[in-house]
Parts: structure tokens; C-alpha cells; sequence
């Protein structure tokens, strides 16, 4: 079989699979579809359409912070390039559950077009969930403020709180820990590549070296070296914090715009932890877009903090197939083109 035709065998192949991946999403939804339906006539559509101009604020602050990062690395990007990478991998991070994985292997692959090194990629869809965290440190404490002024501030809310804010930075540090030292990244990296190694092994037994080490090894380096352009100086991640920070608020905001259109002023302390709650666990969900998982813990964490579920289930379960469709049909678009080849990237600026 010649090359082309491996390549085109394989798009076959991704587009099966994308396409059955969006049928299990559908299917394990299609309750929340119709409960959506159901409560269309319930809510202001106006309001409603305020999640519009803030999910693209949304992915303004996300394509400005990977043009702005690979700016300090050497690299120039357009900014209609990014904002339709950021578009394709919210597809691709909903569509495939692998808490993220997925979201940095295309990214690598998509930017090679733009002469872009996979170690450049990766270290920068690193630095954007590290950044994520830290620019969400601000409304976790804002938060708890509200909530404190609304009188919600419970031994569980300062539970929660405290214990993600814990999570949060434990996890900056240790990734910056561990991508400080090339030994260590190295090390770090080669256990979890052969660790990933073993579990596919034992789905296809005769492939005892799925992922390659040495391969692995390499990015990382690659990774590492560029690591260091950053931290020369670590005042030019200012800016890429400041759109984090933004990143951040805009989601929380598209959720308090559906309860607005519900006609429910609830406590925005107790949607900015739900939303944290419901994200982290979504990182780890077997499930696409954490499908269920998401729901159930935003409820139960509103239930703490005083929003009852007869309110807050309605509004989590709308907001969810909103955001989902925004989020799919056009990345679903420009992951299209982009696996056909018809979406080549615009030239360097």
C-alpha cells in the first residue's frame, strides 16, 4: 500500500470514528435535548442570546493567549489562525473523552502546518491549563466572597473552596516542578509513556511499544528547551494570565446569563464553585464532555451553597446543550477542512 494511500485510508478511518464519537454524544444527551425543548418556552430568549457575544469573547481570550505565547517563543501566528484551532479543539476535547489528551495531540499534528514543532505545542497547551489555574485563584476567593456577603458561606462551601484552591496550586507548582528539570521531565514523562505502553498491551498484545519512548523523550526535551525562552523572563506571561483570567470568566458568564433567562439572580459565588467543582471532575471523566458527571456535581455543589436543584438542574442541563452546540457544529466545521486538507492555514504575519 503506498503512502497516499495509507493517508487516505487513515482520514476514512478518523471521520468513522469522529462521526460514531458525535452518534454516543448524541445518544447519551438526547434526554437533555429534549428537557431543553421542554423548557424553551420557559425563559427569556433575549437574555438567552447573551451567551452568544460571550462565548466569542470566549474564544477571543484563548486564540489572543496561544498567539501571544508563541509570540515568546519565536513563532508568529495569525489570529484567524488561532481562533480556529481554539474552535477545532473544543471540538475535538468534547467529541473524544480523554480529559485533554486529545486536545494536545491535535494540537501538535495541526500545527505543524504553520512550521511549529511539536515540543513548542505541547509546552504551550501546558502553559494554558497551568495559566488557567492560576488566573482562576481570583474568582475562587471572589467567590467565597460573595457567598460570604450572601450569607451561603458554609462549612461545606469553605470545604470545597479550600480544597480547590489547594488542588490548584499543588498542581501549578508540581508541573512547573517537574518541567523546571530536563532530567526530570524526562524521567517523569518515560514512566508515564511506558505506564500508557503497558494498558494499550494489553488491547493489542502484539504491540508492546505503541507510543515511543525515545520519541517521547525528544518532545519533552524539545520541551524543556523552550521552557527555558519562557522563564528568562516570566514577566511576559502578564499578558497570557490576563487572557487566562478572561478565558476563565467568560464560561462562568455564560452560565449566569441562563439563569438570568430562567429569571433567577442566584448567587454568582455559587456558580463560579459549581463551575470549578463540575470542571475538574470532568478532566477525568470516561464519558464525552463529561456527560453526566458535569451535571450532577455542578447540581449538588449549587444544592450546598443555597440554589435548589428544582433550579439550578434545568439551567445546568440548558446551559450544557448550548454550550455544546456552539462549541461543536463550527469546530466540527473546521475540523472537517482541516482532516481534508481544504483549511490551510494563512501565511505568517
Amino acid at each position: 500500500m503506498s503512502e497516499a494511500e495509507k493517508k487516505k485510508r487513515w482520514k476514512v478511518i478518523l471521520n468513522l470514528v469522529t462521526v460514531g464519537a458525535l452518534i454516543v454524544l448524541t445518544i447519551l444527551i438526547r434526554e437533555q435535548i429534549f428537557d431543553t425543548i421542554d423548557n424553551l418556552a420557559r425563559i427569556n430568549a433575549w437574555a438567552l442570546l447573551l451567551i452568544l457575544p460571550i462565548e466569542v469573547w470566549n474564544y477571543d481570550a484563548y486564540a489572543r493567549m496561544y498567539r501571544y505565547m508563541f509570540g515568546i517563543l519565536g513563532d508568529k501566528t495569525t489570529y484567524k489562525n488561532m481562533f480556529k484551532v481554539a474552535l477545532e479543539l473544543n471540538f475535538v476535547n468534547h467529541v473524544f473523552p480523554s480529559g485533554g489528551v486529545s486536545g494536545f495531540s491535535y494540537f501538535g499534528v495541526r500545527l505543524k502546518q504553520l512550521g511549529i514543532s511539536p515540543g513548542k505545542a505541547t509546552l504551550v497547551q501546558a502553559l494554558k491549563f497551568i495559566l488557567l489555574f492560576v488566573a482562576f485563584e481570583p474568582l475562587l476567593l471572589l467567590g467565597l466572597l460573595f457567598l460570604a456577603l450572601g450569607g451561603q458561606a458554609n462549612r461545606v462551601t469553605i470545604l470545597v473552596a479550600s480544597s480547590l484552591a489547594t488542588l490548584l496550586v499543588v498542581g501549578t507548582v508540581g508541573a512547573a516542578f517537574i518541567i523546571e528539570s530536563e532530567k526530570r521531565i524526562k524521567t517523569f514523562f518515560t514512566w508515564v509513556t511506558k505506564a500508557l505502553n503497558k494498558l494499550i498491551h494489553l488491547v493489542r498484545p502484539k504491540h508492546p511499544e505503541t507510543i515511543n519512548v525515545e520519541r517521547v523523550q525528544d518532545l519533552f526535551t524539545d520541551l524543556h528547551e523552550n521552557y527555558k525562552l519562557i522563564k528568562k523572563d516570566l514577566r511576559q506571561l502578564v499578558r497570557p494570565v490576563l487572557f487566562a483570567f478572561f478565558a476563565n470568566l467568560t464560561e462562568i458568564l455564560a452560565i449566569y446569563v441562563v439563569y438570568i433567562a430562567f429569571g433567577h439572580w442566584v448567587n454568582p459565588g455559587a456558580v463560579i464553585l459549581a463551575y470549578a467543582v463540575a470542571n475538574f471532575a470532568g478532566l477525568i471523566s470516561v464519558l464525552p464532555g463529561g456527560v453526566g458527571i458535569y451535571e450532577a456535581l455542578m447540581t449538588a455543589v449549587l444544592a450546598a451553597a443555597g440554589v435548589p436543584a428544582a433550579v439550578s438542574l434545568p439551567v445546568t442541563v440548558m446551559y450544557r446543550i448550548i454550550n455544546m452546540t456552539i462549541q461543536i457544529i463550527p469546530g466540527y466545521f473546521f475540523y472537517h477542512k482541516a482532516l481534508h486538507g481544504d483549511d490551510k492555514f494563512q501565511p505568517q504575519e
